[in-house]
């Protein structure tokens, strides 16, 4: 089929924190050397902030370098953080950890408690105001390449095809995006940045991407209850010593506090519920107390990337780069990676816009990586890189002491003294077979505090067009039942934080069969992630499917 075309100097596929950075930059370099420069972004989600979840607490270090005067812009980082407090959990009791001791970098001094969408919604209206094209509710379905193997650009999917492969009524064909350069800012195991990985081999050398996932709620509570600016961090119960993970507390303004549970997904236990855990998490008694009176006005997950330091993969490939969590930028014991997906954007439109100026596309912007490499985000990242590992090689308790000693010694200069580098295991490897565990009794809802997995979905305004193609898909059906449901008790059922995975029985209550309720999905691409067989393959759906955060 021949398709028309739009050509740009740079297209960016992902309206999140990196790619609306890259291409504010791109614009504030072409405005200063008054040139001509073209930029659009394509955003999968129905508007710009719609598949945005964050806790979130921002550092903003990159916010200044883009726009150093943005309070008098009135950018909506509108409560700082006041006091820090960090929480041991046993199952009916806290303990807080002296701030003292924890090592300075772990400080929230000088951040903001944010709603991320609401700071890429701001960020999108500056982007337009400079002349970027922006294009929600369109995804990028496929990596287009020139003759020699370098990228050209993008395909922005197809509307209006069912489910069996014909064309509806309301059709209308994807449309070519070509750039001299092109950036992949999809965020979290996107399906662009998979097949540029695996193509480019940009992952040689490297250690695994490893991921966790992030379920948030948020809460309007009562006046008297709520503590504008205070963050709370916990560790401990409900999760055993061998489970990577913690809770957080953020209160906002407007009586609104954001809860959530993060678990690493580098867990054993099939029969581990991420989304239950959260739920018990909030029956703690020094939490439903907090909760009690107030309503869930919100609700949402995803996969943050875990692999830190380590897992970076090469930054770029012929004709584009990797920018924000497409290569994973998070620093995981601060639990903060937007300051770093932004820089990392804006870097790689430095790279870029003097690439063009040169003459130059389709070439590798080395310039980006060796930029990277003399940054305040490999700085960021390289001291806290054995935290995460230590816990999963140590345990909790002796993993979070050396995680708290290396990060005092590289906070005091002397991280030469500890050069190694811990590895990673691949998260799907890291599950047993469910006779080898034992099952979990999670306890029913309440309605009040806990909840069940289709009301929290019905909260995150998800939707899907009907009668379209179901991206979920397997590569090979009966894996599904012989492997996943025969050996490790169907996973997917809990580890879906969405309800999406379900086996369904006869009358005899034989014959399991795999439901995959795709409507239902929060594209959090845990599935694609955790997994034992690697057997799902999260792909885009149709533009502007998937959660409607309004205010994540």
């Amino acid at each position: 089929m021949e398709r028309e075309f739009m050509e740009y100097d740079v297209v960016i596929v992902g309206g999140g924190p990196a790619g609306l950075s890259a291409a504010i930059r791109l614009k504030q370099m072409a405005d200063k050397q008054d040139k001509e420069f073209t930029v659009c972004v394509l955003e999968k989600g129905s508007e710009i902030g719609a598949h945005i979840l964050s806790g979130a607490v921002v550092d903003p270090i990159a916010l200044d370098e883009l726009f150093p005067d943005w309070k008098e812009m009135g950018a909506p980082l509108l409560t700082p953080v006041t006091d820090n407090e960090h929480w041991i959990l046993k199952e009916k009791s806290k303990s807080g950890m002296p701030h003292f001791l924890m090592p300075p970098l772990m400080s929230n001094k000088g951040n903001y408690i944010v709603s991320l969408g609401n700071v890429c919604r701001w960020l999108a209206e500056q982007a337009e105001n400079m002349g970027v094209e922006i294009f929600p509710g369109f995804t990028g379905s496929e990596v287009l390449y020139h003759e020699d193997g370098s990228v050209k650009g993008v395909l922005t999917g197809d509307m209006g095809v069912a489910e069996d492969g014909s064309e509806k009524d309301t059709y209308m064909p994807g449309m070519e995006l070509h750039g001299k350069y092109t950036f992949i800012a999809e965020g979290v195991r996107g399906s662009m940045a998979k097949e540029l990985i695996a193509k480019f081999s940009l992952r040689d050398g490297k250690e695994p991407q490893t991921y966790g996932l992030g379920i948030k709620e948020l809460w309007e509570i009562k006046p008297e209850k709520h503590k504008q600016g205070t963050v709370i961090h916990t560790q401990g119960w409900p999760l055993d010593s061998k489970t990577v993970g913690g809770g957080f507390i953020y209160y906002l303004e407007d009586n609104q506090v954001a809860i959530g549970f993060v678990i690493g997904l580098d867990y054993s236990n099939p029969y581990l519920s991420p989304f239950d855990e959260m739920q018990r998490y909030k029956n703690h008694p020094a939490i439903r107390p907090m909760l009690e009176g107030g309503r869930r006005i919100s609700y949402g997950a995803r996969a943050i990337n875990e692999g830190g330091f380590q897992s970076i993969p090469k930054l770029v490939f012929p004709g584009g780069a990797l920018i924000g969590c497409s290569a994973g930028f998070v620093n995981v014991p601060r639990i903060k990676g937007t300051h770093n997906a932004m820089k990392t954007g804006m870097m790689a439109a430095e790279a870029a816009f003097n690439a063009i100026g040169d003459g130059r596309s389709k070439d590798e912007l080395e310039e980006y990586p060796k930029a990277f490499d003399s940054s305040w985000v490999h700085t960021d990242l390289y001291r806290v890189r054995n935290a995460k590992p230590a816990i999963h090689k140590f345990g909790s308790f002796l993993g979070t002491l050396y995680a708290g000693f290396d990060m005092w010694v590289n906070n005091l200069g002397l991280g030469f003294l500890l050069p190694w580098t811990f590895g990673h295991d691949q998260d799907y490897k890291c599950l047993k077979l469910a006779s080898e565990c034992a099952p979990i009794d999670y306890p029913k809802p309440d309605g009040e505090i806990t909840f069940d997995k289709l009301s929290s979905v019905f909260l995150s305004n998800t939707n899907h067009e009907e009668n379209q193609p179901c991206h979920l898909k397997l590569k090979d059906d009966a894996v599904a039942v012989e492997v996943n449901y025969n050996l490790y008790a169907g996973p997917e059922v809990r580890f879906c934080p969405a309800g999406v995975y379900e086996f369904i029985l006869d009358d005899k209550g034989e014959n399991p069969k795999l439901q995959i309720n795709s409507q239902n999905c929060v594209h959090c691409k845990t599935c694609d992630i955790k997994d034992p067989t690697q057997n799902i393959n999260w792909t885009v759906p149709e533009g502007g499917g998937g959660p409607n955060y309004p205010n994540m």
